[in-house]
């Protein structure tokens, strides 16, 4: 959360493995969307890594296309709000060669707001994997972060 001068103005929102849609959809509304409107970014800067997807060999997270699309989704709403639809998205991670190409292709749609009409043949799957809804845990790691964002909002009011 940062030290001294820059005490909450770092905020992380470590989510434990095996965190899905629930999880993210939860940690963006709590946490990363309203540290966002607080800060009404004059450019949202996006690393767009895909290491959370269901077949990344390395994240250990279980996130599905359609959950990169709506971050990107929630992100680009947000750009339009404070900084006319300034995003500038970055890849920079995924190893699963098979479904990082899908994941990127849900976030380059949802940013252009177009659709490709191509399809994620995997979502079916992940979708129907156990632990998608947020779980206590995850909840828990979620409400420390909320936490930093109380303050956050409270210095960039001051």
């Amino acid at each position: 959360q940062g030290t001294g001068n820059g005490e909450g103005f770092t905020i992380n929102c470590p989510l434990p493995p095996g965190s899905g849609t629930g999880a993210y959809t939860a940690a963006f509304e709590r946490v990363v969307l309203p540290a966002l409107e607080a800060f009404r970014p004059e450019l949202v800067l996006v690393s767009s890594g895909f290491d959370a997807s269901y077949a990344d060999p390395l994240g250990a997270q279980i996130l599905s296309s359609q959950d990169f699309r709506w971050m990107a989704t929630q992100l680009k709403a947000v750009a339009d709000r404070h900084c006319g639809g300034k995003v500038l998205a970055v890849h920079e991670g995924g190893y699963s060669e098979v479904y990082t190409p899908f994941c990127c292709l849900a976030v380059i749609e949802a940013l252009a707001g177009t659709s490709s009409g191509v399809i994620d043949p995997f979502l079916h799957e992940v979708s129907n994997w156990g632990y998608q809804r947020l779980q206590s845990h995850q909840d828990a790691a979620i409400s420390a972060a909320e936490q930093v964002v109380a303050l956050f909002k409270s210095k960039m009011q001051a």
